[in-house]
């Protein structure tokens, strides 16, 4: 196949056309700083407050509500910060997450545990969740603050976010969830979930990237972290980018419009290759089933490397990525394949195939006869396969 497969959806997307179209004015004719008093300015300034709206529609918050960021990574630090300093303030030190947050949110817990907070990381089990109930019992009476993904990064799964956020209203607790790969794909609505912050990429539904918002409800105290000018109510100083804001606001209204048509899409092009990819033996899907993104698809087949496999893949022109990162010279397995209980040994070896609403089933079906071929050769010149096979040591899937 000539083309390229783009499967990597989850780490970035391409932008929409309705987005780009949405984006140009602002780069040309409309170049304004919204901050500015002349009609320039204040042109700017409309386009910047009319996107607020839509993006505050889509999530079924208030414009008021809405903060415009850098992305996701910024958002999940000013959001957890923010409410860890307030309940701080109020006597409580404790904070709530889990073992497989992405690291926007991790480095920022370990940066408030260097500063005497306190972190309980739940287990999320083999299957990659957490429930209300197990929330519930980790709170003790210092907890001031819960943040707990809307859906994971590497794996897909789903949380019961709604069920969580009930929890953390009723014992009037803080709730912040990193929706990085929940809005846009599932259905969002900040106030039947009981969410008080919520973080948001643009890139990651059809929008630009270096662009996102943080929603903030309304009485929920938010501190400011980069200082030096009065934009987005005094919380967040930069002369806000208007032709970005304005792309990500077009983009997440489109994928809303979409939601019902693209997620019935994706998820059987999911479960397409979820089957197909399952018939290569000594593979395991990882994360649940059911509750999963509908463009997720996340395995480890056992006794090979996966930035080998994401190398011939590539080369075969599908466009995927690892759980494994390449860090000091050394493939260190994914954090959150290790928070599953998965081996070392095993996660090593890790797909994530993340799908948009422009792949064809006719792409999902070359992927089902490349992948089983790469992993068939790599494991024909793997030692550790050899020793496997021959039963020097047991098969871990």
């Amino acid at each position: 196949m000539a083309k390229t497969i783009y499967v990597d959806n989850a780490a970035t997307t391409a932008m929409s056309d309705r987005a780009i179209a949405a984006m140009t004015p602002y780069l040309k004719q409309v170049y304004g700083n919204p901050s500015s008093l002349h009609t320039v300015g204040q042109i700017a300034k409309e386009a910047l407050e009319t996107a607020r709206e839509k993006v505050a529609r889509c999530i079924n918050a208030k414009p008021a509500e809405i903060y415009f960021t850098s992305g996701g990574s910024e958002a999940d630090n000013q959001a957890i910060r923010s409410a860890a300093y307030t309940a701080l303030s109020r006597g409580k030190k404790h904070i709530i997450s889990t073992a497989f947050e992405h690291h926007a949110v991790l480095h920022t817990l370990k940066k408030l545990e260097s500063e005497g907070f306190e972190v309980t990381y739940l287990d999320v089990h083999s299957y990659g969740s957490v429930s209300a109930k197990e929330v519930e019992e980790a709170i003790r009476d210092d907890t001031g603050l819960v943040t707990i993904m809307y859906a994971n990064n590497e794996i897909g799964s789903v949380l019961p976010i709604r069920e969580i956020g009930e929890v953390c209203r009723r014992r009037k607790i803080f709730f912040h969830t990193d929706a990085v790969q929940a809005v846009g794909h599932i259905p969002v609505d900040v106030v039947k979930d009981n969410i008080d912050m919520l973080s948001a990429s643009a890139h990651k539904f059809h929008g630009p990237k270096g662009v996102g918002f943080l929603y903030c409800r309304t009485g929920v105290p938010l501190k400011t972290f980069i200082e030096g000018g009065a934009q987005e109510k005094g919380r967040r100083a930069g002369t806000e980018n208007i032709a970005g804001i304005s792309a990500m606001a077009e983009a997440l209204c489109e994928a809303v419009e979409k939601l019902d048509a693209n997620m019935r899409k994706m998820s059987a092009l999911r479960d397409r290759l979820i089957e197909g990819l399952s018939r290569i033996p000594h593979s395991k899907l990882n994360g649940m089933r059911e509750e999963r993104l509908p463009g997720n698809v996340n395995m480890c087949f056992e006794g090979i490397e996966g930035e080998s496999l994401l190398l011939l893949l590539d080369a075969k022109g599908i466009c995927a990525s690892s759980g494994s990162a390449c860090t000091s010279g050394s493939l260190d397995p994914s954090h959150v394949l290790l928070a599953l209980g998965i081996p070392h040994e095993v996660a090593h070896g890790s797909l994530r195939l993340s799908l948009s609403e422009y792949n064809t089933p006719e792409e999902m079906d070359f992927i089902i006869e490349q992948v089983p071929k790469v992993v068939e050769y790599l494991r024909s010149i793997s030692p550790v396969w050899e020793e496997l096979e021959k039963g020097e040591r047991p098969h871990l899937i």
